[in-house]
C-alpha cells in the first residue's frame, strides 16, 4: 500500500486517545485514531468508578452512569470499618462510556477504526497497521495503554505494574460506597467492592510477583461477603489487566521527524496507590490533542509546555502516591502503615 499522510495518529481509542482525537479533528486537523478492540470498551478491564467531578468534562456522562456513589468504607485487617462520608462518584458502564467518547470523536470528524492495531513504528516516524496501512503522522499521540508501543518508541516505559482480576457477582442489598479492603496478605495492593445497581465489582490487585495469589485472595473475598449476605455465589464476568504504579513518564519525544506525545496510561498518569485513571486519561487526553495542533502549527515549545502542564495538574498527586507505595512495600506493613497509605486517612496526606 502506498504511505499514508496525516496530521495525527492516535493509537488507542480508551477515554485519553477517543477525547485526544476529537480535540484535534475539532481544532481541523487530520486525524486516524485506531485501536485493536473490535468494540469500544469490550472487553471492561476496569473498577468503573469515576470521580463525581469528571461530569465537567465529559458532556452526557449520565448516558454511561449505571449508580451514584456517596461514600467509601475502608477495611484495613480484621478491625471494624472505617466510613468516609462525602466521597461523591460514579459507577460507569466503562464499555457504553467508551463508546460515547469514540462516537464524540468521530461526530467531531475524526477518522478511527476499531480492530486495528500498530505493529510497529519504523525508525523514520512511519506506523505499520495490522490491515496493512502504512501511515506517515506529523504528531503520534499514544493512548495505547501500560505497555504502550509509542512510549517504547522513544524509551518510555511503564516497568513498575500492578497485575488485576475481578469479578462481578450479584450485589444482595443496595449499596453507595466503594468498599476497600486493605490487608498485608494482599501485596501492592488492594481488594475492591465497587456496586452497580444490582451487580457488582469485586476484585484485587498486587505486585505481579503475587500474580500467583490473585485468584485466591479473589475467592476469600468472595466468599467472605457472601457470608455477610452482600452479594451472591454467581460469577457474572471476569476480567484484568495491568494497572501501571511508577508514576508520570516524560510524555514526549521524536521519533525522526516525527513527534510523539503520550496520554493516560501509556504516559503512567494512574494513581499508584488507588489505580484510578480514567479521569487523567480524559484530561491528558484533550491536553494532548491541543498539543498535538500546537505543534502542527509551528510551536516547538508545545510538548514540553504539555509535560509541564501534565506535571502541574498530576506531578504532586503522583508523586505522593508513589511514596506511600514506595514505602509500604519496604516493610511487612501493619494497620498503621496500610491506614497511611491510603486516601481515606489524614495521615496519608502529611508530609
Amino acid at each position: 500500500m502506498s504511505m499514508i499522510s496525516v496530521d495525527v495518529l492516535v493509537l488507542g481509542l480508551g477515554p485519553a486517545g477517543a477525547c485526544a482525537a476529537a480535540q484535534v479533528a475539532r481544532q481541523g486537523c487530520s486525524v486516524i485514531a485506531v485501536d485493536r478492540k473490535q468494540v469500544a470498551g469490550h472487553p471492561v478491564q476496569c473498577a468503573e468508578f469515576v470521580p463525581a467531578m469528571i461530569g465537567m468534562d465529559v458532556a452526557d456522562l449520565q448516558l454511561a452512569v449505571r449508580q451514584r456513589i456517596a461514600s467509601m468504607t475502608t477495611f484495613v485487617e480484621q478491625d471494624a470499618p472505617d466510613i468516609k462520608e462525602n466521597f461523591p462518584g460514579h459507577m460507569l458502564d466503562r464499555a457504553a462510556f467508551d463508546a460515547h467518547l469514540v462516537g464524540q470523536a468521530l461526530a467531531s470528524g475524526a477518522q478511527c477504526t476499531l480492530g486495528v492495531s500498530a505493529r510497529r513504528i519504523t525508525a523514520e516516524g512511519v506506523v505499520i497497521l495490522s490491515d496493512g496501512r502504512s501511515i506517515m503522522p506529523h504528531v503520534i499521540i499514544g493512548a495505547d495503554g501500560p505497555r504502550s508501543l509509542a512510549g517504547r518508541a522513544i524509551g518510555q516505559i511503564n516497568t513498575a505494574l500492578v497485575e488485576t482480576r475481578q469479578i462481578t457477582v450479584p450485589l444482595h442489598h443496595a449499596h453507595e460506597a466503594t468498599d476497600i479492603f486493605l490487608s498485608a496478605d494482599i501485596p501492592g495492593g488492594y481488594g475492591w467492592l465497587f456496586p452497580k445497581g444490582d451487580v457488582a465489582n469485586l476484585g484485587a490487585g498486587v505486585d505481579p510477583e503475587f500474580k500467583h495469589q490473585l485468584k485466591p485472595i479473589v475467592h476469600r473475598l468472595h466468599q467472605t461477603l457472601m457470608a455477610r449476605d452482600q452479594v451472591g455465589a454467581r460469577i457474572l464476568g471476569m476480567t484484568g489487566g495491568l494497572i501501571p504504579v511508577g508514576g508520570l513518564l516524560q510524555p514526549h519525544g521524536r521519533i525522526a521527524h516525527t513527534q510523539v506525545l503520550l496520554a493516560g496510561d501509556a504516559a503512567g498518569l494512574t494513581n499508584p496507590v488507588t489505580g484510578a485513571g480514567i479521569s487523567a486519561a480524559v484530561h491528558s487526553g484533550r491536553l494532548a490533542g491541543l498539543a498535538a495542533v500546537a505543534t502542527i502549527g509551528g510551536d516547538l515549545s508545545a510538548p514540553q509546555v504539555y509535560a509541564e502542564e501534565l506535571n502541574d495538574v498530576f506531578g504532586a498527586a503522583l508523586t505522593r502516591a508513589r511514596r506511600r507505595r514506595v514505602a509500604l512495600a519496604a516493610r511487612q506493613p501493619g494497620k498503621e502503615d496500610l491506614r497511611q497509605s491510603w486516601i481515606a486517612y489524614p495521615q496519608y496526606w502529611t508530609a
